[in-house]
């Protein structure tokens, strides 16, 4: 306990620089305290929720944790020269800067000029736990000045839920990210198909179920800011794991040979699923236009590009109902499809939600050898 009150009087001592009057907030329910009274009339009042708190401050080396925040309070009050009586808020990462060590996640500094007295507020984050530290430096009057008063808090923080360790690391990775000039991202695709521009013969007309239908893609992209770390001009390319469904209506079914493939009406069963499915790679390349809101988040986005695709697999799905069984039948193949594929997209996004168009200029089919149609996919996309 004797190492532990001297590294607490080297803490207080560390930010008051000088004989301070130390005052604590009203001690929460159910909370241990620990007061420690210094030699020069200053008193500490230590809450923590448990024991096992306590002893987790073992973790904290205080002089280093103290020669940090010194180092940041300098930096914070130099910025606040210039703010006149506005507060000035600096965010500073400990841990990252010091890899390994048992440093702060996070220590947010404000400093408030206000006269007659200036008031700085620090706070931090480590495994969960949180500390303040809120120094109020006293008024003059004329040459006489009160004592600074200093409150310290380590536990879980009351006052402001949303400041929680996980919301700092998830901020901090997107001012990381912000200033890259490449990052990667990982986004999901979902969506329904239609089919477009098909043929006008009647024995090759058929309908879609709308739902049915469904697109779903899994997206690894690479963004690439263009013109410098305010420029809103991106790039956007990288592999696209997409897989596409087209759900026959009217008891229709696909029918193939080696040489052609015809999507007719099952004359005996009555078909409960019907459906052709087919797996493909896709590589797009997108010109995007982001912007930012004042906090420094992304908060809409519009772009346009084409892409390119290989179709790795396809199959054939029909259920239906036999002698009171129900049967399932699938077929592997390609069905006389076409096996590359290309065409142009475009996204319109808000926050964290693309819509996104896709329409392939060529056909389903091979020419000649299938139902004459396009292919158009469209939906939202769910970006990490």
């Amino acid at each position: 306990m004797k190492r532990f009150s001297s590294l607490l009087a080297l803490l207080l001592l560390t930010v008051l620089a000088g004989p301070t009057r130390t005052q604590a907030a009203a001690k929460p329910a159910n909370d241990d305290t620990i007061v420690v009274k210094l030699p020069n009339q200053a008193t500490m009042t230590l809450y923590t929720k448990n024991k096992e708190q306590l002893r987790e401050l073992r973790t904290y080396r205080l002089d280093t944790l103290m020669a940090l925040l010194d180092r940041y309070i300098q930096q914070a009050e130099a910025a606040s020269k210039n703010a006149g009586n506005s507060a000035v808020t600096m965010e500073f990462y400990p841990a990252k800067e010091r890899p390994g060590t048992q440093a702060p996640e996070q220590i947010r500094v404000t400093v408030r000029n206000e006269e007659p007295t200036r008031n700085v507020a620090v706070k931090g984050y480590k495994f969960g736990q949180v500390f303040s530290i809120s120094v109020k430096e006293g008024a003059k009057h004329g040459d006489q000045k009160d004592d600074d008063e200093v409150s310290i808090n380590i536990g879980r923080d009351k006052t402001n839920h949303g400041d929680s360790l996980r919301e700092a690391s998830r901020r901090r990775k997107q001012e990381e990210r912000a200033s890259r000039a490449v990052h990667s991202d990982f986004s999901i695709d979902l969506g329904l198909n239609a089919l477009t521009n098909r043929s006008g013969l009647a024995e090759e007309q058929f309908d879609l179920k709308p739902t049915g239908s469904r697109y779903i893609s899994l997206n690894w992209h690479y963004d690439i800011r263009v013109g410098g770390r305010r420029s809103p001009f991106h790039l956007t390319l990288g592999p696209e794991l997409a897989f596409n469904n087209y759900m026959f209506d009217n008891n229709r079914r696909l029918l193939a040979t080696d040489t052609r493939t015809d999507i007719v009406r099952e004359p005996l069963l009555g078909l409960e699923k019907s459906k052709l499915a087919t797996t493909t790679i896709n590589l797009p390349i997108m010109a995007k236009l982001k912007f930012q809101d004042r906090s420094g988040h992304d908060a809409f986005r519009i772009g346009a590009g084409g892409f390119a695709g290989y179709r790795l697999a396809s199959h054939t799905k029909i259920k239906y109902e036999d002698e009171g069984h129900t049967r399932k039948d699938k077929d592997r193949g390609s069905f006389n499809l076409e096996d590359f594929q290309y065409g142009v997209q475009g996204i319109v996004g808000v926050r964290g939600i693309d819509l996104f168009v896709k329409y392939n200029m060529n056909e389903l089919f091979k020419n000649n050898r299938g139902p004459q149609a396009q292919v158009i996919s469209f939906g939202i996309s769910i970006l990490d």
